[in-house]
């Protein structure tokens, strides 16, 4: 995909998070690195994480190029003493965190009965153990403190994830921990929300097999808006429930998925064939590129849009 734009172009007031430090986990690739380069482009000094340095070194290069303030810290959110350490010495240099997006996690496609156990729990640990220890060592490091949001990444498992069991349980169990939390930390300022996103044109894709990639060509015909969403229109959710104008959101899972979750409907009410009629993705983000395994298809909506 070309680039749009010179720079990001958020739905946002410029300046929003002007003077805010905001965590954002997974910051090295697809949601993650889409919402800091929002982030970072309305004000916020962004810390980004992996596990990976060489991915969150790019990032950084962009945001920076691109004149935004940023740092990163590779570590693993699955270890404990990792996480623990990780965010003292990020208080240690910026007392207050003021928003967290738990984005980092990672699945593969199996059926259940594929699934080891050492597979399943390296899942669970990824999506749902990882975000946890995030949310639990900034709340007592700062946001007990100083109050804050917290945005967790979760996905569309509202009715099951056929070949990704082990994902849709950990992330049903970020849903709950994320009302969990909301209900235990609101008293002291801090909320917390979560975004379930359908299927997103994004670089996780190129990781799949295939086989999984061509079952993936064919997801849109299941989603009522008959494409893909744009990496750009779940950060600009994402950073809604950052922001004041989600004060009063808390415990609220926000499904951005096109529609797909209502698939319950698809058994009375068949979905035309075809692209949907009046398509209007938004893609703000400058920077963004289709997975290469989308790039010669007609897989998602038509890259125009709106800027």
């Amino acid at each position: 995909m070309s680039t749009l734009s010179k720079t990001y172009q958020s739905i946002l007031k410029p300046g929003l998070f002007s003077g805010q430090t905001i965590i954002v986990t997974g910051g090295g690739s697809g949601i993650g690195r889409c919402t800091a380069h929002e982030l970072t482009a309305l004000g916020a000094h962004v810390i980004i994480t992996g596990r990976k340095q060489d991915k969150l070194d790019k990032v950084l290069a962009e945001i920076q190029s691109d004149g935004g303030n940023a740092e990163s810290m590779s570590f693993d959110i699955r270890d404990e003493t990792a996480v623990t350490q990780a965010i003292t010495a990020m208080v240690a240099k910026h007392p207050v965190i003021h928003g967290l997006v738990n984005n980092a996690g990672g699945q593969f496609p199996a059926p259940l009965e594929m699934i080891s156990l050492k597979g399943f729990e390296a899942v669970v640990r990824s999506n749902l153990v990882g975000g946890f220890l995030m949310a639990r060592e900034v709340y007592k490091q700062s946001m007990q403190k100083n109050g804050g949001a917290i945005v967790n990444i979760t996905a569309d498992n509202l009715n099951g994830m056929p070949a990704m069991g082990h994902s849709g349980a950990a992330r049903a169990g970020m849903e709950n921990l994320t009302k969990t939390a909301a209900w235990e930390w609101g008293y002291f300022g801090v909320r917390v929300n979560a975004v379930a996103p359908g299927w997103v044109a994004s670089s996780g894709f190129d990781t799949y097999d295939p086989h999984f990639q061509s079952l993936i060509k064919g997801v849109k015909e299941n989603v009522p808006l008959k494409r893909l969403a744009f990496e750009a229109e779940i950060s600009s959710v994402i950073c809604f429930l950052l922001s004041p104008g989600a004060a009063f959101m808390n415990g609220q899972t926000l499904r951005v998925d096109g529609g797909s979750s209502m698939g319950s409907a698809a058994a009375i009410w068949p979905l035309p064939k075809g692209a949907a009629v009046n398509k209007s993705p938004f893609n703000g983000f400058h920077r963004a590129e289709l997975p290469a395994m989308l790039r010669d298809s007609d897989t998602n909506a038509d890259s125009s849009g709106d800027r």
